[in-house]
Protein backbone atom coordinates (compact mmCIF):
# COMPACT_ATOMS: atom_id res chain seq x y z
CA UNK A 1 0.00 0.00 0.00
CA UNK A 2 2.56 2.78 1.12
CA UNK A 3 3.99 2.09 -2.71
CA UNK A 4 1.42 2.40 -4.72
CA UNK A 5 0.54 5.91 -2.24
CA UNK A 6 4.26 6.95 -3.38
CA UNK A 7 3.72 5.86 -6.96
CA UNK A 8 0.62 8.32 -6.94
CA UNK A 9 2.48 10.95 -5.13
CA UNK A 10 5.15 10.50 -7.80
CA UNK A 11 2.43 10.94 -10.61
CA UNK A 12 1.03 13.98 -9.08
CA UNK A 13 4.12 15.65 -8.94
CA UNK A 14 5.47 15.13 -12.20
CA UNK A 15 2.55 15.58 -14.24
CA UNK A 16 2.14 19.29 -13.86
CA UNK A 17 -0.72 19.90 -16.47
CA UNK A 18 -3.07 17.42 -14.89
CA UNK A 19 -2.37 19.16 -11.67
CA UNK A 20 -2.94 22.74 -13.27
CA UNK A 21 -6.20 21.80 -14.57
CA UNK A 22 -7.88 19.70 -12.08
CA UNK A 23 -9.59 22.20 -10.46
CA UNK A 24 -8.60 25.88 -12.12
CA UNK A 25 -9.60 29.00 -10.74
CA UNK A 26 -12.68 30.47 -11.99
CA UNK A 27 -13.21 27.59 -14.36
CA UNK A 28 -10.55 29.52 -16.55
CA UNK A 29 -6.51 28.42 -17.38
CA UNK A 30 -3.92 30.71 -19.04
CA UNK A 31 -1.97 28.38 -21.78
CA UNK A 32 0.89 30.00 -23.14
CA UNK A 33 4.65 28.77 -23.86
CA UNK A 34 7.92 31.64 -23.97
CA UNK A 35 5.40 34.24 -24.08
CA UNK A 36 3.26 32.69 -27.21
CA UNK A 37 -0.41 31.83 -26.59
CA UNK A 38 -2.48 29.11 -27.33
CA UNK A 39 -4.88 28.75 -30.40
CA UNK A 40 -7.41 27.25 -28.23
CA UNK A 41 -10.00 28.53 -26.80
CA UNK A 42 -11.04 25.72 -23.93
CA UNK A 43 -10.39 22.29 -23.27
CA UNK A 44 -12.36 19.46 -21.81
CA UNK A 45 -11.60 18.58 -18.19
CA UNK A 46 -11.74 14.32 -19.30
CA UNK A 47 -8.09 14.49 -20.35
CA UNK A 48 -7.32 17.56 -19.64
CA UNK A 49 -3.72 17.23 -18.71
CA UNK A 50 -3.33 15.69 -22.33
CA UNK A 51 -4.99 18.17 -23.78
CA UNK A 52 -3.34 21.17 -21.87
CA UNK A 53 -0.18 19.95 -23.56
CA UNK A 54 -1.30 19.68 -26.90
CA UNK A 55 -2.73 23.28 -26.58
CA UNK A 56 0.79 24.26 -25.30
CA UNK A 57 2.08 23.09 -28.78
CA UNK A 58 -1.14 24.44 -30.99
CA UNK A 59 -0.02 28.25 -30.30
CA UNK A 60 2.00 30.84 -32.06
CA UNK A 61 4.81 30.22 -33.46
CA UNK A 62 7.89 31.17 -31.72
CA UNK A 63 10.71 32.84 -33.25
CA UNK A 64 13.62 31.32 -31.62
CA UNK A 65 14.56 27.98 -33.24
CA UNK A 66 14.70 25.77 -29.82
CA UNK A 67 11.45 26.46 -28.33
CA UNK A 68 11.15 24.72 -24.80
CA UNK A 69 13.87 22.95 -22.11
CA UNK A 70 14.87 19.07 -22.80
CA UNK A 71 16.12 16.53 -20.97
CA UNK A 72 19.04 13.88 -22.83
CA UNK A 73 17.53 15.51 -26.15
CA UNK A 74 13.91 14.80 -24.79
CA UNK A 75 11.16 17.93 -24.49
CA UNK A 76 9.87 18.25 -21.17
CA UNK A 77 6.49 18.44 -22.75
CA UNK A 78 6.60 15.18 -24.06
CA UNK A 79 7.98 13.53 -20.43
CA UNK A 80 4.78 15.78 -18.96
CA UNK A 81 2.45 14.02 -21.16
CA UNK A 82 3.28 10.64 -20.65
CA UNK A 83 2.83 11.29 -16.57
CA UNK A 84 -0.33 13.25 -17.49
CA UNK A 85 -1.57 10.74 -19.29
CA UNK A 86 -1.40 8.26 -16.26
CA UNK A 87 -2.57 10.79 -14.06
CA UNK A 88 -5.62 12.12 -15.91
CA UNK A 89 -6.81 7.91 -16.07
CA UNK A 90 -6.41 7.57 -12.12
CA UNK A 91 -8.61 10.84 -11.77
CA UNK A 92 -10.83 10.20 -14.11
CA UNK A 93 -14.03 9.43 -12.34
CA UNK A 94 -13.60 13.16 -10.78
CA UNK A 95 -13.32 14.86 -14.04
CA UNK A 96 -16.08 13.21 -15.21
CA UNK A 97 -17.94 14.39 -12.81
CA UNK A 98 -16.58 18.10 -13.19
CA UNK A 99 -17.32 17.85 -16.48
CA UNK A 100 -20.83 16.79 -16.42
CA UNK A 101 -21.15 19.81 -13.53
CA UNK A 102 -18.83 22.42 -14.93
CA UNK A 103 -18.66 22.08 -18.35
CA UNK A 104 -15.11 22.34 -19.60
CA UNK A 105 -11.83 24.99 -19.18
CA UNK A 106 -11.75 27.91 -20.55
CA UNK A 107 -8.40 28.91 -22.01
CA UNK A 108 -6.34 32.13 -22.26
Amino acid sequence: MKGFIYLLFLLFCCSCATVKTLDPPKNHINISHQGQKSYCEEIPRVYSGLSYNFCLMYGEPSKRVNIGSSINGIPTVLIDTVFSAATDTIVLPYTLMTQAEKGSIKVN
